[in-house]
């Protein structure tokens, strides 16, 4: 994050400056060694001019520190199994977040705020994405990056890192659900590495008999019956028919594991 400091009020120092938080550790360093130059009172105390500057150095210090601090999105455990690690991550405002080292891993995205945001990888274009609550995005692993929440309000995504290869070729059986179920499965989006699943049901509605091959994690996108909006659940292979007992429709995305 770039962040606007006003200098001191001196000549040659009426400028701002963007810093972040090396630079702005390094511009309390500097700030420091001018004051040390400076002298001294007759009495043996600071002037008024060095305690001012030894004053701006601290809070050079302190701005660095809160301007790290903003840099990175807040990151909240959910799950971590054995095939993956799931979080939430939390963009601010007009806060850019850089991945200096990239990101090592393949990951699925779970959008669960309406929002828009640019990400620039490298020198590369800057790209804009606009998403919706439940909206569901593939990220191969990457070099470094630049994202940032130009919207006004956070927002929140989960994000499903792999931890392993694909396990190549999937047979999905002949009670796979998005097949025998179409009215309440949809197949999302699907690579080598997971199938997502969209999942709707309308108050009261029964789901055929469906089997599932492969564990998947599973999120609420509203409040269902045994369940909360944005709880997160792993599940692992089941035969079974499902039914929404409420008089809500029931919204889930269901995040395949090959």
């Amino acid at each position: 994050m770039l962040f606007p400091i006003r200098l001191v009020p001196y000549d040659g120092l009426r400028q701002w400056q963007a810093c972040d938080a090396d630079t702005g550790r390094d511009l309390a360093r500097e700030i420091r060694r001018a004051g040390d130059m400076m002298p001294q009172s007759l009495s043996g105390r600071p002037t008024v001019c060095r305690a001012r500057i030894a004053a701006l150095a601290t809070a050079a210090v302190l701005l660095a520190s809160r301007v790290s601090a903003q840099a990175a999105p807040g990151i909240v455990p959910r799950l971590d199994t054995p095939q993956a690690r799931v979080f939430v991550a939390t963009l601010q405002p007009h806060t850019p977040s850089r991945a200096v080292n990239g990101h090592a891993t393949h990951r699925v995205l779970v959008y669960l705020d309406e929002g828009v945001m640019t990400r620039q990888e490298g020198g590369g274009e800057k790209q804009t994405i606009t998403f919706r609550r439940g909206d569901v995005r593939w990220r191969p692993a990457s070099g470094a990056y630049v994202a940032e929440n130009t919207g006004d309000r956070p927002i929140r995504i989960l994000e499903i890192d792999l931890k392993g290869p694909s396990a190549g070729t999937i047979v999905f059986p002949p009670l796979d659900p998005p097949v025998v179920d179409k009215a309440h499965y949809s197949v999302m989006l699907e690579n080598e590495f997971v199938r997502v699943l969209r999942v709707h049901y309308g108050p009261r509605e029964d789901g055929a008999l469906h089997e599932h091959r492969l564990n998947r994690v599973v999120v609420y996108l509203n409040d269902q019956p045994n369940a909360k909006a944005d709880d997160v659940r792993m599940s692992g292979p089941a035969t079974h028919t499902e039914r929404n007992a409420s008089d809500r429709e029931a919204d889930r995305i269901a995040v395949e594991i090959k």
